[in-house]
């Protein structure tokens, strides 16, 4: 049992590690991204039609690799930043990379939902597109990106699993070297159970988050 507990705790540990940090840079690369693709899109602040179709086009490329496939993929990519490809550090990048161009999505969706009412009277009253941008358009959204965060956290929750069987490290790895490939089921209903309770705990504080910031409005 001790032994269970221990490599359950290092494995959480580790899948923690990866989901906190793919996350920071996924948002880092994404939010930014999501911003650009709807102020230079058609009905955008700053109309920019080709360098959005280009954007948009790059966004769902991205989007439509299958994590597994994506993870082979980065792996000299991976190997040429970190000096390894395996490992949980490594994991890292490719969580990143997958993770971000849903986040793309999500801010954009958020900013395409604002009352165009708001920016015509930021407009009005004489703001520039980056005061329109930082000032209106990044507050009004910040319950909906609250939202999507959780549901990228989720994501990449699912994503660190793959990762495991590519040497990742994490609840995933400790599953199936483990529970699957050891015919250790108590490991494996140990870690699936883990994933679940992490998924609850996070979705409760997502939703909670973005009500209170939906009250405060």
């Amino acid at each position: 049992m001790s032994q269970i507990i221990e490599l359950v705790g290092v494995s959480t540990l580790q899948t923690l590690l990866m989901v906190l940090f793919s996350t920071f840079f996924s948002v880092l690369i994404g939010f930014p991204l999501g911003v650009l693709l709807f102020v230079t899109s058609p009905t955008g602040i700053m109309p920019k039609k080709l360098f959005n179709t280009i954007l948009s086009r790059i966004i769902d490329i991205l989007r439509s690799f299958p994590f597994v496939i994506l993870m082979i993929v980065l792996l000299p990519f991976t190997r040429f930043v970190l000096g390894k490809a395996v490992g949980t550090g490594a994991t890292i990048i490719p969580l990143s990379i997958a993770a971000a161009p849903f986040v793309a999505r999500v801010i954009e969706t958020a900013l395409i939902e604002i009352d165009p009412g708001v920016i015509t009277a930021a407009r009005a009253m004489g703001s520039s597109n980056w005061q329109i941008i930082y000032k209106v358009l990044i507050p009004e959204v910040l319950p909906s990106v609250i939202s999507g965060i959780t549901l990228t956290i989720i994501n990449l929750i699912s994503y660190s699993a793959m990762a495991g069987t590519l040497g990742g490290g994490g609840l995933g790895d400790l599953a199936i070297r483990y529970g699957y490939q050891r015919f250790r089921t108590d490991v494996m209903i140990a870690s699936v159970i883990v994933i679940i309770v992490m998924v609850a705990l996070i979705q409760f504080c997502g939703t909670k988050l973005s009500e209170g910031m939906l009250k405060k409005r």
